[in-house]
């Protein structure tokens, strides 16, 4: 290759992150798709019902709104991890990413211990099963961003990360934001919204 003809050091690897981001991006936009008609299918049966949610859905925010907020807290935490690894602070990035897989798991956990205490099933009415269908989609995205959270910890421990080269990082945290943001509106059409109507 002549010199006329040589790329910058990094160009390559300036590309690979584009690429990637831009990878990420499309993944979100479907995905934001996807639960908006599910939410949209929500509004639409909730504008032709009699009574919405059922008087024995028993919705309440005693669990789902600390839980919003932990789910909140671990997106805080892992802008912080990446502000670190920005900025060279690898063990920042450590932290940032161990706590954030830890309130994540914590999530989910609390997810299925309000599942448990309800009454109503996924076949026993229409309102039950849009509950059960958002919740447990939201549910499995977050456990994907799980998966991608450990596999950046894994990562950042094997040192792959750097402040010129982080790539990977924002694009998870992409995912993992937009999550966040999508559980904002499940939260508020199933949980919020419900219990103010009372």
């Amino acid at each position: 290759m002549t010199a006329s003809h040589a790329q910058p050091i990094g160009a390559s690897r300036d590309a690979e992150h584009a690429s990637g981001r831009w990878a990420m991006r499309l993944v979100i936009t479907t995905e934001a798709c996807f639960f908006g008609y599910l939410l949209f299918s929500y509004w639409y049966l909730a504008a032709f019902a009699t009574r919405w949610p059922p008087s024995d859905a028993q919705v309440s925010l005693h669990l789902s709104l600390p839980n919003t907020g932990i789910l909140l807290a671990s997106s805080a935490l892992l802008i912080w991890a990446e502000s670190g690894i920005r900025n060279g602070r690898i063990g920042q990035l450590r932290t940032g990413l161990a706590l954030t897989t830890v309130l994540g798991a914590v999530f989910v956990g609390v997810q299925f211990v309000e599942w448990s205490r309800l009454t109503v099933t996924p076949s026993g009415s229409l309102w039950g099963s849009l509950f059960f269908t958002i919740t447990g989609f939201h549910v499995a995205h977050v456990c994907v961003g799980l998966l991608m959270l450990l596999v950046v910890q894994l990562g950042a421990w094997r040192g792959a990360f750097t402040a010129r080269r982080h790539g990977y990082v924002s694009n998870v945290g992409l995912y993992w934001h937009f999550v966040d943001v999508v559980w904002l509106a499940v939260f508020t059409s199933l949980y919020l919204v419900p219990v103010l109507n009372r």
